[in-house]
């Protein structure tokens, strides 16, 4: 199993490659069976907001030239948002209870 941290793993998903850390190494068969031994009873679960992101992530409704145009303007530290649209934003998800209208 691989574990990483929130900004590694948003880069995976957004297909942005990152050096691999020389930390990184292999985890040998005899560890890999002690380890699940370990933490055979153990059990995770999703809230309902990850459960959607994750299946909206394996959606056939994803706009694949949107999402690559971004990778590349986040690559290339040119991806910016103004903000006066996350102010409002924030204003309408205050207003509303909840997040505002998908635009």
């Amino acid at each position: 199993m691989e574990i990483r941290n929130n900004a590694d793993a948003l880069k995976a998903f957004l297909g942005i490659n990152s050096p691999v850390s020389a930390q990184a190494q292999p985890v040998r068969s005899t560890e890999t069976a002690a380890i699940q031994a370990v933490f055979a009873g153990d059990q995770a679960t999703l809230s309902q907001a990850a459960t959607e992101v994750s299946q909206s992530a394996t959606g056939a409704d994803v706009r694949m030239e949107k999402v690559t145009a971004v990778q590349r303007a986040l690559a290339g530290g040119t991806y910016s948002v103004p903000a006066s649209k996350v102010a409002d934003k924030v204003i309408d998800a205050m207003l509303n209870g909840g997040f505002g209208s998908d635009e």
